[in-house]
């Protein structure tokens, strides 16, 4: 049983006061750790890789490029122009490619 050191101490005298009550109330208290889930709530809000999701809408706003981003030639992401690591033939590349 773990002891909380912290805790004011109580004389057996104290001890004895307390009435069963109390003592069964605060053994419940304690014991409220346990929740009931109800276990097909929990298991409708997974997302499972794979999981047919045609119905689903997605709503993102794409912001077109800006003037200080590249599309790199190779993975075709957009980058920041501080990723530019060659230009070749008018072909922009970026550093994890190059």
């Amino acid at each position: 049983m773990a002891t909380d050191y912290d805790a004011p101490r109580r004389d057996e005298v104290d001890l004895g006061e307390d009435s069963l009550e109390e003592l069964k109330a605060r053994r419940a208290d304690s014991q409220s750790g346990a929740v009931d889930v109800d276990e097909v709530e929990v298991a409708e809000s997974f997302e499972l890789p794979g999981a047919d999701l045609a119905d689903e809408e997605l709503t993102v706003k794409v912001l077109p490029m800006q003037t200080d981003e590249f599309r790199c030639s190779r993975c075709f992401l957009v980058h920041h122009r501080s990723q530019l690591a060659v230009e070749r033939n008018g072909e922009l590349i970026c550093r994890e490619c190059a």
